[in-house]
């Protein structure tokens, strides 16, 4: 194995922290949680308990998935061995649940909209990343990626002339033209649906949502979106650069790269001959609004219907975030960054009621930090014909994703702005699990800010208390499994890593819809030869800035030395220049003869280190804090291993 630069830890736990006892014990808590849904919720080949049969959907393959998607990522942080084996366990079952039930084929959903295929593979994404010598997911992320760039005869979603994915509902089956195999194609009235209103507003007889009651009002939109939906590129399908992103990674194959620029590129041209903000829909000859009698709004989960910024502000992130790591052109950051500024531009203050917004069950913590005052500061989320609607708050899920790639004072001034235009304290920690496992960007900002210090024990507290509160409902779980709805796994999922990501990686959790880990640091335990903190290890990211990372290591075992790499950035794109910290320099532990070890000294020291990697020793129940010097971007983005 390679040698890397080496620091061994001199000084002595005499204090362990709350947060690395929490981190570590919530940690323990996770490897045994998967357990018990495992016993209740799965067949012994893998395969989720469930009615053997399909509805005439396309939808609902990416439920499946999102039952254990996390559970790679824990291993990736730290925990047990037998996360990364369930959780390939679980994907390859499903898969074969899947392709037996008909929204899979060749491994791949045959053909949906990639808002919904992107939530499913960042499971994909992180195997990968967990153990990129897997030959099975190697040749998997090259036919997947291929998908897209026309190596199967039998898909040919990409147009490379114009620059399109040629239909929004995409997949291992080429393009799946229509947004339903419904025949006659109908758009009826559904109780979960109704919140999001009518995808047009322009339907002859249809004037409101409840409307679509009429059956053949129904079948009058649905052959509307057959026709303005059905076919063309979307803005959503900017996902489905992580997938290519993805292959890039594991194999260094210049092809990718090429695609994923090339792809993000014509979005980038065609936001900015729409005036900035991303068109949502391009027909097949490349024209912005074909199908919409030249509107730039309307196409498939687009600016109208049915989430709006929700999922644009994703796309355009997770893409620019893409395209930039693989070129480290900054500009791609740009297109993010101007849907965020033009979204926010149009906030101002409203009263807040979950009833008049699309996505109201997402604001849990906002609604708990307003108290009795329901005026909150929001944006618009979508736009018609009728212009601007749906307000809801700022999610800082947007800025502070670009923040973390970008270090730049500009990106943490838009945070500043979302933080400074709401009249809630941004330090205070809400217990949650949502669908995202995210939403405590807020608290954990603060903290980096100086100005949160108890956040740390207070999100690993929460963290603790919501992975009890699943176990509990596994438990007292008695539905017929066979009847359940598709999203009942998710929701009894066990682990959370958003508070482990925050705090040992230094990053916010990935995003949701196809989101890579990009993050500042990660960790390999040297002595297992495998990813994560070593056991007894925990770590806190104290500080991050745009040329310096700030970690505390802490060994908690009395017993057992603790060897680590610190590796720089996710995929080691990025370089320490050097370290300072302290080294002991008084006698420890002192004379049997005392009854105490003489008081601790220390003097600094600072070693030049020029690597993407450094090896820290921790001897027994010592600790050491890192002041890093921090070169980003100057490296190759790889998933390779440092062994």
């Amino acid at each position: 194995m390679p040698t890397y630069p080496s620091i061994t830890a001199s000084t002595p736990l005499t204090q362990p922290p709350a947060w690395a006892v929490l981190e570590r014990k919530l940690i323990e808590v996770m490897n045994g949680s998967v357990h018990p849904f495992l016993e209740k919720y799965t067949h012994p080949d893998g395969e989720l308990i469930w009615g053997d049969a399909w509805k005439n959907s396309r939808d609902g393959g990416d439920d499946l998935y999102e039952s254990s998607y996390n559970w790679p990522l824990l291993y990736l942080l730290g925990g047990g061995e037998h996360l990364l084996a369930e959780g390939q366990r679980l994907w390859d079952a499903i898969t074969r649940q899947l392709t037996r039930l008909g929204p899979v084929l060749n491994e791949y959903e045959r053909g949906y909209d990639q808002f919904h295929q992107a939530e499913s593979y960042i499971y994909f994404y992180l195997l990968c990343l967990a153990d990129p010598a897997n030959e099975r997911n190697r040749e998997r992320a090259q036919r997947f990626a291929g998908l897209y760039m026309n190596e199967d005869p039998a898909a040919p979603n990409y147009d490379p002339e114009k620059k399109i994915i040629r239909a929004p509902h995409n997949g291992s089956g080429g393009p799946a033209w229509g947004f339903t195999d419904q025949e006659p194609p109908s758009y009826g009235w559904g109780a979960s649906m109704r919140v999001y209103g009518l995808p047009f507003e322009d339907v002859e007889g249809i004037r409101h949502y409840d409307d679509l009651k009429d059956p053949a009002l129904a079948q009058r939109m649905g052959a509307v979106m057959q026709e303005r939906m059905g076919k063309g590129d979307v803005v959503g399908n900017l996902m489905a650069t992580s997938l290519v992103a993805n292959a890039f990674l594991l194999t260094g194959e210049e092809k990718y790269r090429g695609w994923v620029t090339e792809y993000t590129d014509a979005w980038v041209q065609r936001a900015a001959a729409n005036g900035g903000l991303l068109p949502d829909n391009v027909g097949l000859s490349g024209v912005i609004g074909e199908y919409m009698d030249g509107r730039w709004y309307g196409g498939l989960y687009g600016w109208a219907w049915p989430h709006g910024y929700y999922n644009i502000g994703m796309a355009a992130t997770v893409a620019g975030s893409n395209a930039f790591l693989l070129t480290r052109r900054s500009d791609f950051l740009d297109l993010p960054r101007t849907q965020f500024d033009r979204v926010m531009a149009l906030g101002e203050m409203r009263p807040m009621n979950p009833d008049e917004m699309s996505l109201g069950a997402h604001w849990l913590e906002q609604f708990v930090a307003l108290g009795d005052d329901p005026r909150m500061f929001l944006v618009p989320y979508r736009y018609s014909d009728s212009g601007w609607f749906d307000y809801q708050p700022m999610a800082p899920v947007y800025p502070t994703a670009i923040w973390n790639i970008s270090a730049d004072a500009a990106d943490w001034e838009r945070v500043e702005a979302v933080r400074r235009a709401e009249p809630v304290d941004w330090r205070q920690t809400v217990s949650f699990h949502n669908k995202e496992d995210g939403g405590h960007e807020k608290p954990w900002l603060r903290f980096l800010a100086g100005e949160n210090p108890n956040y740390p024990e207070q999100a690993l507290q929460a963290s603790y208390q919501q992975v009890c509160r699943r176990l509990e409902l596994i438990r007292e779980d008695a539905a017929d499994l066979t009847q359940v709805s598709i999203h009942h796994w998710q929701q009894l999922n066990p682990v959370t890593t958003e508070a482990l990501i925050q705090l040992t990686l230094g990053a916010p959790q990935i995003i949701y819809n196809g989101g890579l880990l990009h993050c500042r640091v990660r960790y390999f335990d040297l002595d297992e030869q495998r990813p994560g903190l070593p056991e007894d290890v925990a770590a806190l990211v104290t500080a991050l800035e745009a040329e310096r990372t700030v970690i505390h290591l802490v060994n908690l075992s009395p017993f057992a030395e603790r060897n680590l790499l610190i590796q720089a950035g996710g995929f080691g794109e990025h370089r320490f220049d050097s370290v300072r910290f302290e080294r002991r320099i008084s006698d420890y532990p002192g004379s049997q003869h005392a009854y105490a070890a003489p008081p601790l000294t220390s003097e600094s020291d600072e070693q030049p280190v020029n690597s993407r990697y450094l090896h820290i020793c921790l001897p027994p129940a010592t600790e050491i804090t890192l002041d890093l010097a921090t070169a980003r971007y100057v490296n190759e983005p790889s998933y390779q291993l440092p062994w």
